[in-house]
């Protein structure tokens, strides 16, 4: 990928204005890491979130993390008709491996997310950002370094939340996209796209292929991966995104 736009500064902490709704109609999110550390010991493993009721997520601590000391944190956003567990689960050794936090929040609709039932932003930002708040108020994140992951139609909803909310995610990974929908384009996150030349669900001649150039037309500078293999996320992607995300400044 070519460029880097213009960055603009990151701030901590909930930001003041407007109303939550009207926000999270235009795909904003409100949550911000906190500069405290927090003084709940949060011990290695797969916990849930507590916050929806059939439709809920996951948050995985991985081996090492040390609470009180900041660690880099990614949200990862699973595909149509999926789940959290499906979504996370390639992530699960990388993120043990470079000292991660994971957080996979459920689509509100069992179907997709929001953009694309009902149609457009609003049920999922509402709920990914309270997923958010309540994990930045008890564990200790870099709010310098913040990823959202996302595979098939999460990989489209992290291009488009990712861009919207590139004041708050610096770097963005996105495997076997099918479209991105900003409502508008903030901050310069660094890109990941990666894709399988055998994709026979989203073909990377009508979708990746397109939404690289795109991306490097609006200046985004990054990484695009072209694999031998379909529609999935191989160990060796998976690992190499992480790694990209470990190593990579914005």
């Amino acid at each position: 990928m070519g460029g880097r736009r213009t960055p603009r500064k990151r701030s901590r902490g909930r930001r003041s204005g407007g109303k939550t709704k009207g926000r999270a109609d235009r795909g904003r999110l409100l949550a911000r890491p906190r500069p405290t550390r927090p003084d709940v010991t949060v011990p290695a493993g797969l916990y849930l979130p507590g916050l929806g009721s059939e439709r809920d997520g996951l948050l995985y601590v991985p081996k090492g993390y040390r609470p009180g000391e900041e660690a880099l944190l990614a949200l990862v956003l699973h595909g149509s008709m999926s789940d959290a567990r499906r979504g996370i689960a390639p992530f699960l050794g990388p993120a043990d491996e470079a000292r991660i936090l994971l957080i996979a929040p459920d689509s509100r609709d069992w179907r997709d997310w929001d953009i694309f039932f009902p149609g457009h932003y609003g049920p999922d930002v509402r709920f990914i950002d309270r997923v958010l708040e309540q994990e930045f108020a008890r564990l200790a994140v870099d709010a310098d370094r913040l990823a959202v992951f996302g595979f098939s139609d999460g990989a489209s909803y992290a291009l488009s939340l990712g861009l919207t909310n590139g004041d708050l995610f610096t770097h963005v990974a996105a495997f076997a996209p099918g479209l991105m929908r900003p409502a508008s384009y903030r901050g310069n996150p660094s890109i990941f796209v990666a894709h399988g030349t055998r994709d026979d669900l989203l073909d990377i001649d009508k979708t990746s292929r397109r939404l690289v150039p795109r991306l490097e037309r609006k200046g985004y500078a990054g990484r695009y991966v072209e694999f031998d293999g379909d529609h999935t996320v191989p160990n060796e992607i998976a690992e190499m995104a992480v790694d990209w995300f470990v190593e990579e400044r914005v």
